[in-house]
């Protein structure tokens, strides 16, 4: 018998039992669904969590000030970040201050994140300027009241993205400023989460009942220091360089210049980190999470391998007079061994296929509702293909073992 037959004998007895058949398949349909969907939407979390971190701290080293060992004198200024934007293989240098304020337009009032720094947060942040412009130099310098908003920002805190050049009240440290909107930004990750931040304010009743929202404003770090009395003095500064390969060189220079500016060499108060390292530490946690939720996941395959296990049992011992015709007529063990076994597995095979269209699916409204990518790869095709093999080869051995050793006259003698 050649393995064209197999397969036709093999599809023929799961259309003979149907319900049975797919009763069978359902532990290998849910476990494939489970693996494929969970490492499918993982893949695309993953892809999108790293790629959002990568894109913001692409080629970027900070260097932050330890304030258990450094004093007031020792933190960084402006004349500092000017001096290490000088110094070899550096892009963009800026200092970045991170508070937090309430703000108000002509209709709603509630909270900002307030992030600030000097003309180069442009790309510390990699803030896609779409309407408008980032402040200049000389609204740096001289601290002018202007900001950027977030597109969702600007929706929450007017009803639309048609805002430049309307203004925003910020009250941050006792201290309140009109600031006219400059520039709107294609930064999403305050304004994304505005909407159920303001559902958790009302529901909390912090807002008194009033309008609210949450938004990010962009401010010349000049300003913010008028506001908060800072005095132009930074626990922290962000670099960008020209090639990612130069970001240890490139920070430890520029600590180096800090110790020598400040004369505290020795006293290990700046600290240097390069923000890949934790592109590639986040990128490993993820891969690792993945993949132990889809290995506890694929449990569900084993108890699917053994029910497909009990029901070729079944079958076996319904076809034994079968098996010993076909045996009285000189069919090889070998030729039933391999007749059951392709039934085996070809049950795992639909209940794979089926696993993996569902999984496939599963993953696609799961991404639409999380708004992430799909991330669908050929190992992924491969792990439920692969799987269904194995599976119905694994637990397909015995019950096709079983057939093949019975002797033929001991098949025809039973009923």
């Amino acid at each position: 018998m050649n393995f064209k037959e197999n397969i036709r004998i093999a599809i023929y007895s799961i259309r003979t039992n149907l319900m049975r058949s797919l009763l069978t398949m359902l532990g290998i349909i849910i476990g494939v669904f489970s693996v494929i969907a969970i490492i499918t939407v993982g893949n695309g979390g993953r892809d999108y969590i790293v790629g959002m971190v990568r894109d913001m701290g692409q080629s970027m080293v900070s260097i932050n000030v330890d304030p258990m060992r450094a004093d007031a004198s020792q933190y960084i200024t402006r004349e500092d970040v000017e001096k290490i934007k000088k110094l070899d293989d550096v892009q963009y240098v800026s200092p970045q201050i991170i508070g937090m304020g309430a703000a108000s337009s002509e209709t709603t009032e509630g909270f900002a994140i307030v992030i600030s720094g000097d003309t180069d947060l442009r790309y510390i942040l990699a803030a896609g300027v779409v309407e408008g412009h980032f402040f200049n130099e000389d609204e740096y310098q001289s601290a002018q009241r202007v900001c950027l908003i977030p597109k969702m920002g600007a929706k929450a805190m007017f009803g639309t993205t048609d805002v430049i050049r309307r203004y925003v009240d910020l009250t941050m440290n006792g201290q309140t400023a009109h600031l006219k909107i400059i520039g709107l930004v294609d930064i999403e990750m305050m304004g994304s989460s505005s909407d159920k931040f303001s559902d958790m304010l009302d529901s909390s009743g912090l807002m008194g009942g009033m309008s609210s929202a949450m938004t990010m404003l962009i401010l010349p770090a000049t300003l913010t220091d008028q506001m908060m009395g800072s005095e132009g003095a930074y626990d922290n500064v962000y670099i960008m360089a020209n090639d990612e390969s130069h970001l240890d060189i490139v920070g430890n220079a520029a600590a180096n210049l800090l110790y020598i500016r400040h004369g505290n060499a020795g006293s290990k108060a700046y600290g240097v980190t390069n923000m890949a390292t934790y592109i590639d530490l986040l990128d490993s946690v993820i891969n690792i999470l993945t993949t132990f939720i889809a290995g506890v996941s694929a449990i569900s395959l084993v108890v699917g391998g053994i029910g497909v296990m009990n029901i070729m049992l079944v079958s076996v011992t319904e076809r034994t007079r079968e098996i010993g015709i076909r045996k009285a007529l000189g069919a090889k063990t070998s030729t039933i061994l391999m007749q059951f076994l392709t039934e085996s597995v070809i049950l795992c095979l639909i209940g794979g296929i089926i696993g993996f269209i569902l999984g496939v699916a599963g993953a696609a409204v799961v991404a639409f509702y999380m708004n992430i990518p799909i991330a669908m790869k050929l190992r992924t095709i491969a792990i439920a293909i692969g799987f269904s093999s194995a599976i119905g080869i694994f637990f397909g051995i015995y019950p096709a073992r079983r057939a093949a050793k019975m002797l033929p006259i001991d098949a025809l003698r039973r009923d």
